[in-house]
């Protein structure tokens, strides 16, 4: 992928999407600081300066691709009528997104919320974080408006809205990745999507009784 060609954007910006295009292509571990900089047309000097090492770039990457993406998704919430059609634009710009930047859906899925060195904990970047606040939020503020069914757990509702996006547009990636076709559209990771959200409106059934 060329890099600035003109050289007229910042180092600054030639490395982070360096580090976007070679951290989706080959990883997060397997781009190394040198060739993300050899990409950018700079110093790793540079990137150090800029990001302080390649877990500081990879967090700035996210939180840049993070930024447009959540104003639009705020723009469209102010729009909804209730708070389930907000969670379906809100979730649909995301699957949309990812749709049109297999780039930032790799980066996303593969390398988002893996654990790094040598804590114990995973770093998540402050785009996601924000991004599942609001998904908690709507849910909480559906089952205040009515849209949404108070007896399912918040957590448990986001966690499924989640898991469900993440694989769909994971089998996608993968299928692409090693040369087979789509197993299904976007219009249907939609149409999923839509179902889930509408499922959540309904009354919930009673729980199965405990197995222990």
């Amino acid at each position: 992928m060329p890099i600035d060609p003109d050289g007229t954007s910042s180092s600054r910006s030639r490395l982070l999407a360096a580090a976007k295009h070679l951290m989706s292509l080959h990883g997060y571990e397997q781009a190394s600081t040198a060739a993300i900089a050899r990409e950018a047309a700079t110093s790793e000097s540079q990137l150090m300066r800029y990001f302080g090492g390649k877990a500081g770039l990879l967090d700035e990457v996210f939180n840049t691709l993070w930024r447009p993406l959540t104003e639009n998704i705020q723009r469209l919430i102010a729009e909804a009528s209730d708070a389930r059609e907000a969670i379906e634009l809100l979730l649909s710009t995301v699957i949309g997104a990812f749709g049109e930047d297999h780039e930032l859906a790799f980066l996303f899925l593969f390398e988002g919320r893996r654990v790094r060195g040598e804590g114990p904990g995973i770093n998540l970047s402050k785009g996601f974080l924000d991004f599942s606040m609001l998904l908690h939020s709507l849910i909480r503020r559906g089952k205040r408006d009515g849209s949404i069914d108070r007896n399912y757990e918040d957590n448990a509702a986001a966690s499924a809205l989640m898991g469900a996006a993440e694989g769909m547009i994971r089998d996608r990636l993968i299928a692409e990745r090693s040369g087979q076709s789509n197993p299904f559209s976007e219009s249907q990771i939609r149409a999923v999507f839509h179902a889930m959200i509408l499922g959540l409106s309904l009354h919930s059934p009673e729980p199965p009784p405990s197995s222990s």
